[in-house]
């Protein structure tokens, strides 16, 4: 009995050694298939084949660098005033277009939050929702109007409920002061609890997250 419950313990302690790494694998797997999409299209436009000595892995490596370098280009005229205001009219034409306005609205405030290294936030807060003695982590944005306060009988500051894992989506809620619950932790932290939906400790890995905000909701003035 005790040689049968040994083999399960290291069945079960074998199992969680290799289930991440064969899940990681295969996301990693699908990520290059979908990658190969936009890359075998660029070889073969550009011959890229022949330039790599009939090596296709040495095309593909090829074609990778040279998105990088264009992908790094439009990035320097980016921050160059001219290519801010060439991008700005482009973000603004695109966003007229109803459909293509919501998709590239979202994928952009996803990558903005991803490379942002400040955060709007204020601090990590607890508020019963969505019922009582039920708490949503949420992150403090500002403080509401003298109409909201008339509202709620106290002092209302605005705070943004991030949904989880995805926090780049969420609703913004006018809390009165007095049903805010402070906490020590800070907006990194509850940020890095929101994307793993609460599961790895404090310290572990939390430099991964750091730095990692959401843009700040819009608010009505």
């Amino acid at each position: 009995m005790a040689l049968t419950g040994r083999l399960k313990e290291s069945f079960v302690a074998g199992l969680i050694l290799v289930a991440p790494l064969a899940v990681t694998l295969y996301i990693f797997r699908i990520l290059v298939s979908f990658s190969l999409q936009f890359i075998d299209p660029l070889v073969a436009e550009l011959g890229l084949i022949e330039t790599a000595a009939n090596v296709e892995l040495a095309a593909q490596i090829l074609a990778v660098v040279l998105i990088v370098a264009v992908v790094t280009g439009l990035g320097l005229l980016a921050q160059w005033s001219i290519g801010r205001h060439l991008f700005g009219n482009l973000g603004r034409t695109i966003n007229i277009v109803p459909l293509v306005s919501t998709i590239y609205g979202g994928v952009r405030q996803v990558a903005t939050s991803l490379v942002d290294t400040g955060s709007q936030f204020e601090r990590t807060v607890l508020v019963e929702y969505p019922r009582e003695d039920i708490y949503s982590i949420g992150f403090v944005t500002g403080e509401g109007t003298a109409s909201f306060d008339e509202t709620t009988g106290d002092r209302a500051h605005s705070v943004f409920l991030p949904n989880s894992p995805n926090p780049t989506a969420g609703r913004l809620v006018m809390v009165p002061e007095s049903e805010i619950h402070e906490t020590d932790m800070s907006v990194r932290e509850g940020m890095r609890m929101i994307v793993t939906t609460g599961m790895g400790s404090e310290a572990e890995g939390a430099d991964a997250y750091d730095g990692y905000a959401v843009p700040e909701p819009e608010r009505a003035d």
